[in-house]
């Protein structure tokens, strides 16, 4: 190991009083076998002749009741390496200022649990700061809240008279009127606008989970879209795990929040991908079974990275979501979506 290798280990060290433990409180000890570890890892070395690159790569952090991220450890000849805060996202920051072969490894332990809302047992949940909601009602580039989106998302939700059966009814509105489309690069882009005035309401997890978070905004609903990377195989659906190499596993999930239930888990694209990968029409049971669990719930073989949707890492250099690695060398912006070429390679393992 040379010296600035082992700089970046001892940088991950001198993290402890920043970023959050790994540690069981004494109310989880009675439910600690619910709890699943894994370790995702990141490989990355970048190629592209140039006599600077940066690189940025998302990191797991600590998420409610059901996620916790440990600190971070790396190898790296890099000749800065470390933690940043991004907005709302953790990331590793990397640069190197010479043309001489740039690597990084990146490991972080994960520890997730299952969510499932009790609809019979409302769990009385804090309430969330309203500073926090106003955020989640706010519109973004890709997602107006009014025009065809305000016009869609009442006529979603017509008939429905709380907010959680607002949120049902665009549900399955978006489940029943948008279908996963598998030539879209990566996970989309999520251009609700754009979707909904072609009326092509195609598209992948970002696309579809975005279409979501919109038309719940649009009716006073707040929303957020959680951007991360599936860890391990399923339990519900071949298709809708991975674990390994999960270098293409990347996947955005969605949450709404009502004040009974506080935040709560929802996936539509997650039964739109299993209609297309399993080959089963929406009205077979096992679909009809999986859409009735994916609103409410979440299988934790995924971790999430963050919430953040208006990052900005430089000229052209990609904007909005964090979810695929980042890098530039030389003024060159590497493609995320070619990890081949970029090259990165993102494995996973449980320590369960």
């Amino acid at each position: 190991m040379d010296r600035r290798e082992f700089l970046g280990l001892a940088g991950g060290t001198l993290l402890l009083t920043r970023l959050p433990t790994l540690q069981a409180s004494p109310a989880d000890s009675a439910d600690s076998r619910s709890w699943r570890r894994f370790a995702l890892t990141y490989h990355v070395e970048l190629a592209e002749p140039g006599l600077e690159a940066e690189l940025w790569l998302p990191l797991p952090q600590n998420f409610g009741d059901y996620q916790r991220a440990e600190i971070p450890q790396w190898q790296s000849n890099a000749d800065t390496a470390e933690v940043r805060r991004l907005g709302r996202a953790e990331a590793f920051f990397a640069r190197w200022r010479g043309a001489a072969e740039r690597r990084a490894s990146v490991r972080i332990e994960v520890a997730t649990r299952d969510r499932q809302i009790d609809w019979h047992r409302p769990p009385r949940p804090t309430p969330e700061q309203e500073t926090v909601l106003e955020r989640y009602l706010q519109p973004t580039e890709r997602v107006p809240l009014d025009g065809i989106v305000r016009d869609t998302a009442l006529a979603a939700s017509a008939g429905a008279e709380t907010p959680l059966q607002k949120a049902r009814a665009i549900y399955d509105w978006v489940v029943e009127h948008s279908f996963r489309d598998p030539k879209v690069r990566g996970c989309g882009l999520g251009d609700v606008k754009s979707m909904l005035e072609s009326g092509n309401l195609g598209g992948k997890c970002v696309d579809i989970n975005t279409l979501y978070v919109g038309l719940c905004r649009a009716v006073g609903i707040p929303a957020r879209e959680i951007y991360g990377i599936r860890v391990a195989d399923s339990r519900l659906f071949k298709s809708l795990g991975r674990s390994g190499d999960v270098t293409g596993a990347q996947h955005c999930r969605a949450e709404f929040y009502v004040a009974e239930f506080g935040w709560v888990p929802v996936d539509p694209a997650d039964v739109r991908k299993a209609v297309l990968e399993e080959k089963l029409p929406l009205d077979d049971p096992k679909i009809a079974g999986l859409r009735e669990r994916l609103f409410g719930s979440w299988e934790m073989n995924w971790v999430a990275f963050n919430d953040e949707n208006d990052l900005r890492f430089g000229p052209s250099m990609m904007s909005g979501f964090f979810m695929y690695p980042q890098a530039r060398v030389g003024g060159k912006v590497l493609d995320s979506l070619d990890p081949e070429h970029f090259s990165y390679r993102i494995e996973s393992a449980s320590l369960s």
